[in-house]
């Protein structure tokens, strides 16, 4: 009797500090989880940037692009995830990828871009303060059964600098954000 109530406690613990852990996220960020690489040996790339990095690289670019290093001072962290999928990956993938889709449009995230055409499969998503600031930016694609990508971008950042990148990278879904209206 005295294990099962020791067991019950502790998983109302583990629960209780996984909830809290979660709500501690900043604003802009989403957690997608842990990915793995296929079995089959297929891409797999997985991009983690801490404020750290970002400041590194802030002063590397500041004298080359001051508004490149002006956006970049404002973010927090950058998460990039590619997977390659194969048999053994591709079920649980699309699933996460429709579960993020609906946590952020559950959650007060604005979906600026939902594009499908043919096997691609795209959605960008904004969580916004106030009507100037964007304090995340979450991109997911799943390109028919080769492979999805999911990217969190964590920091404030004004609309336009966000269309000023994509400019600057060639991103077309960003080009073109230039005011974005609070629901």
């Amino acid at each position: 009797m005295k294990l099962q109530t020791a067991l019950v406690s502790t998983a109302l613990l583990v629960a209780t500090f996984s909830t809290v852990a979660a709500e501690k996220l900043p604003p802009g960020q989403v957690d997608f989880g842990a990915f793995a690489p296929g079995s089959s040996g297929k891409e797999f790339v997985e991009v983690n940037i801490t404020s750290s990095l970002i400041s590194m690289a802030c002063k590397f670019v500041e004298k080359e692009d001051a508004d490149i290093a002006k956006v970049l001072g404002g973010l927090q962290s950058i998460r990039v995830n590619v997977i390659g999928l194969d048999d053994s990956n591709r079920t649980e993938i699309v699933e996460r990828a429709q579960k993020v889709r609906k946590d952020l449009d559950g959650k007060g995230w604005d979906r600026i871009v939902t594009a499908q055409q043919q096997s691609q499969d795209v959605s960008v998503y904004l969580k916004t303060r106030n009507k100037d600031t964007v304090e995340g930016l979450v991109v997911v694609v799943l390109d028919g059964k080769n492979e999805a990508v999911f990217v969190n971008v964590v920091g404030d950042i004004k609309p336009e600098q966000v269309s000023m990148l994509g400019e600057k990278f060639h991103i077309e879904p960003l080009k073109h954000l230039t005011h974005h209206d609070e629901k």
